[in-house]
C-alpha cells in the first residue's frame, strides 16, 4: 500500500471538507434548509478531491482518468438528491419544532394568565367574605346597630359574590369551548331596553344619567341570554366607572360592516397603556379607572370578549370626547359570520 498516496487523497479530502463544513455551518444560521441541501454535496466534494488527488499521484491519464470523472459525475446529482431529501425533512422537522415551541409557549400563557386570575380572583372573595361574617357575627351577638342596614349588606355582598362565581364560570366555560350558544336573529331594540332597566337601580344610585336608543329594524345573529350578559357588563361597567353626574348612552344600529352596538360614558378615559389590557381576565384598570370597593374580580370585560367571539362578532375600546366608547359588531345572519349583506 502507497501509504504517500493515502496521505495526500486524504489531506486533499479533509482540506475541502472543512472549507465545506465551515460553509454548511455559516450558511445553517440562516438556513437549515439550505445547509441540509449542502451537506451531502459537501460530502461528495470532499470525497472527490481525495480521488482526483490520488488519480493525480498517480499520474492517471486517457480512458482511466475518464472514469475516475465519470464516477464523480455520475455522484453528484445523486448527492443532489440526498441534500433535497435531507432539505424537505429538515423543512418539517423545523417547522414541527417551531409550532411545538409556539404551542408550548401559548400553554405556558395560558398557564400562567390562568394562575395570575386565580390568584386575583381568591383575593376579591375574600373581601366580601370577611365583610358578610363580621356583619353575620354582629347580628348574632345582637350588637348591630341597625341590623336592617346589616341585612341589605348582606345581601348586597351575596350578590356581588354571586355574579364574580357567575363571570368566573363564564370565563372558564368560553376558555375551555364548553359554552352552549344558541345563534338565532335577535331584535335588539327590547335587549337594549332591559339591559338599561336592569341597570338602572345602580345607575341612581351612583347619580349616573343612563340613556339608549335603538331602531325597531335593529337585529343580530347571535345568542339572546350570551349577547344580554355581554351589554349588562358593558353597561354596569361604565356606570361603575363614571363619575356622579356623568352619564352612560348605549345605542345600537346597522352599519355596512353589520350591527353595531356602542356603549360611551364620561369615565375620563383610559390610560393609552392599558387599552390593550381592559379585556384580559382579572384587569380592573388604573387611573381614571382605579378598583374599589364595588368593582368585582376583573372578569367582565373578558367574558364579554369572550362571548362576542363565540358569536363571530368583534368588541373594541377606544377614548372617545370626555370619557371611553366600547363598540361591538356583530354578524345579521348566519350564512355571513361578519354581517354584510
Amino acid at each position: 500500500m502507497d501509504w504517500t498516496l493515502a496521505w495526500q487523497a486524504a489531506v486533499a479530502a479533509a482540506v475541502v471538507g472543512l472549507l465545506g463544513a465551515i460553509a454548511v455551518t455559516l450558511v445553517g444560521r440562516r438556513s437549515p434548509v439550505v445547509a441540509a441541501l449542502l451537506t451531502p454535496v459537501t460530502v461528495v466534494l470532499a470525497l472527490a478531491a481525495g480521488i482526483l488527488a490520488g488519480a493525480r499521484s498517480m499520474a492517471l491519464e486517457g480512458s482511466n482518468l475518464e472514469v475516475v470523472w465519470t464516477v464523480l459525475v455520475a455522484t453528484v446529482p445523486v448527492a443532489l438528491v440526498v441534500g433535497v431529501v435531507l432539505a424537505r425533512r429538515t423543512t418539517v422537522i423545523q417547522h414541527d419544532a417551531e409550532r411545538e415551541a409556539m404551542e408550548r409557549q401559548r400553554d405556558a400563557e395560558v398557564e400562567a394568565k390562568r394562575r395570575e386570575m386565580v390568584a386575583w380572583v381568591s383575593h376579591d372573595l375574600r373581601t366580601p367574605l370577611a365583610g358578610i361574617r363580621a356583619m353575620a357575627e354582629a347580628l348574632e351577638d345582637d350588637v348591630a346597630p341597625d341590623p336592617s342596614t346589616y341585612h341589605r349588606r348582606i345581601r348586597e355582598e351575596v350578590d356581588r359574590l354571586a355574579g364574580m362565581v357567575d363571570d368566573l364560570l363564564a370565563v372558564s366555560r368560553l376558555q375551555s369551548g364548553h359554552l352552549d350558544l344558541h345563534l338565532e336573529e335577535v331584535r335588539l331594540r327590547d335587549l337594549l331596553s332591559d339591559t338599561i332597566a336592569s341597570a338602572a337601580v345602580l345607575a341612581d344610585q351612583r347619580g349616573v344619567h343612563l340613556s339608549g336608543e335603538c331602531d325597531d329594524s335593529v337585529i343580530a345573529y347571535v345568542d339572546e341570554p350570551g349577547l344580554s350578559r355581554a351589554l349588562t357588563n358593558l353597561v354596569v361597567n361604565a356606570v361603575r366607572y363614571t363619575p356622579p353626574d356623568g352619564s352612560v348612552h348605549v345605542e345600537a344600529a346597522s352599519t355596512a360592516a353589520g350591527t353595531t352596538v356602542r356603549v360611551s360614558d364620561t369615565c375620563g378615559g383610559i390610560p393609552a397603556d392599558d387599552l390593550p389590557r381592559v379585556f384580559e381576565a382579572g384587569w380592573r384598570g388604573s387611573a381614571a379607572r382605579t378598583p374599589g370597593a364595588a368593582t368585582g374580580a376583573g372578569l367582565g370585560l373578558a367574558v364579554v370578549r369572550g362571548l362576542v367571539d363565540a358569536f363571530g362578532g368583534t368588541v373594541t375600546v377606544a377614548n372617545a370626547g370626555p370619557g371611553c366608547a366600547f363598540e361591538i359588531t356583530l354578524p345579521t345572519t348566519a350564512s355571513d359570520p361578519e354581517g354584510r349583506p
